[in-house]
């Protein structure tokens, strides 16, 4: 059976890296002076591009050396999309894995959406945090406050205002998606739109699902099995 698994941050909780949507959350803290939906987006880093990555600093790039548990080891020969941009699968060997939103660990050329440009390793290590805004700045080579396109650097996350395109692997995303004979869904709260559109597909389909989730998101489908609990149990589970 061809099974398409989706994750999410549930996934990578038991790594130590928040939920996005928890109480100690991503999007739930912001910063001092803007919420989380107003931080993660393109224009705060065109405008603002000192605060968007002192941010994006402290609530991802901080979590760079976590490792994956037990859950992105049973994944590492799975057809797997992940929402999540830790790089964990990666790290627990899945050599195939979609990351669909991006990844932590790289960043790609300033550039305008749609444009084929390559994603390469991020210089996390060279931020001086002791000068923070400036040596930001300087490793995303920013001079004058603002972004330039096709010099600058980016990191390789979509934002708020951003949308899906070939540098995240979309259309090779929902070609898994119409392949595949069953689709499981683990940690996620079906709040972003890749996890909408597979719901589509799946319906449009007639591919069977499942739902892992502690406290599952009732989807509408004719065809869905749940799984009240956390990845790790349910991994446990699997054997």
């Amino acid at each position: 059976m061809n099974t398409l698994y989706i994750t999410g941050a549930g996934v990578s909780a038991a790594s130590g890296i928040p939920t996005f949507r928890g109480e100690d959350g991503y999007w739930t803290i912001g910063s001092k002076n803007y919420t989380p939906m107003e931080m993660a987006t393109r224009a705060m880093y065109q405008n603002n591009p000192r605060e968007f990555l002192a941010w994006y600093y402290h609530r991802f790039a901080t979590y760079r050396h976590h490792g994956p548990n037990e859950v992105h080891h049973w994944l590492s020969d799975k057809n797997l999309i992940t929402q999540n941009i830790d790089g964990l699968d990666g790290k627990a060997g899945n050599t195939d894995f979609i990351a669909i939103h991006g990844r932590l660990d790289q960043m790609t050329l300033f550039h305008h959406q749609g444009d084929d440009v390559m994603a390469f390793n991020a210089p996390w290590d060279k931020v001086n945090e002791d000068n923070l805004h400036h040596s930001l700045l300087e490793v995303f080579n920013i001079n004058n406050e603002s972004p330039k396109l096709n010099e600058s650097f980016k990191p390789y996350v979509l934002l708020f205002d951003e949308y899906y395109t070939e540098l995240y692997r979309i259309s090779e995303a929902q070609q898994r998606m119409l392949d595949a004979d069953k689709i499981v869904f683990i940690g996620t709260s079906f709040s972003v739109n890749i996890t909408q559109m597979a719901l589509d597909i799946a319906r449009s389909q007639g591919t069977p699902i499942e739902v892992v989730d502690p406290d599952p998101t009732h989807v509408f489908h004719p065809n869905v099995t749940y799984h009240k609990m956390t990845a790790l149990e349910y991994v446990q589970q699997q054997g």
